[in-house]
């Protein structure tokens, strides 16, 4: 794993909100290690490498704004894929299915979504593919966005504050990041279990 302290200064903010701006939105930043890169920098915000107030501010921006990128590419890219001729990959029925679930999950969807790795850059997209209503959409992506990009990176400031030593550590508190952001995946599995067995 590279060296995310010694990464991030050089990034610096423009870096760091084209970062969650693509996680958030693009469909090619799946790859990009948001949760462990927001910890990480609030971490140094507590160092004094960032001003944390215009820190989260920009983070949160870019969330907003990437995933509402992601929505509207969905809405006019997206859909054409789906309304093409049916083929191995792409059938009409898929289009339906998913308008069908933003229509009763959606706003749930786009909160938890935030959370999950991999899962956070297509939500917006399928939002917008499934016709999730733009206000709506908006109105969970700010919910969602600011949770997930204020609270990661409000982590790492105050452990960091609190613990200077918190550090030396990063590795092990970055895999704790990550299991817990499965979590929600894992509690929502069994409740949708739950569900089925009482049916």
């Amino acid at each position: 794993m590279f060296d995310l302290t010694s990464l991030i200064p050089t990034l610096g903010y423009a870096g760091l909100f084209g970062l969650v701006f693509l996680e958030s939105g693009m469909f090619f930043g799946f790859f990009l290690p948001g949760d462990s890169v927001l910890f990480s920098a609030g971490l140094l915000a507590s160092q004094g490498f960032f001003n944390i107030a215009l820190l989260v501010f920009l983070v949160g921006l870019a969330a907003i704004l990437g995933d509402s990128v992601g929505y509207w590419f969905g809405a006019k890219i997206g859909k054409r894929i789906f309304t093409r001729r049916d083929s191995l990959f792409f059938k009409q029925k898929y289009l339906t299915a998913v308008q069908e679930y933003y229509k009763k999950y959606g706003s749930k969807t786009i909160v938890i979504a935030r959370f999950i790795p991999v899962v956070r850059t297509f939500a917006p997209i399928l939002a917008g593919v499934g016709e999730m209503p733009y206000a709506v959409f908006l109105r969970y992506n700010i919910l969602g966005g600011v949770a997930w990009s204020a609270g990661a990176t409000l982590l790492g400031y105050f452990l960091g504050s609190a613990f200077p030593q918190t550090q030396h550590y990063l590795l092990p508190i970055v895999a704790v990041i990550i299991v817990l952001s499965l979590l929600p995946v894992l509690v929502e599995w069994l409740r949708e279990r739950s569900r089925s067995r009482a049916q």
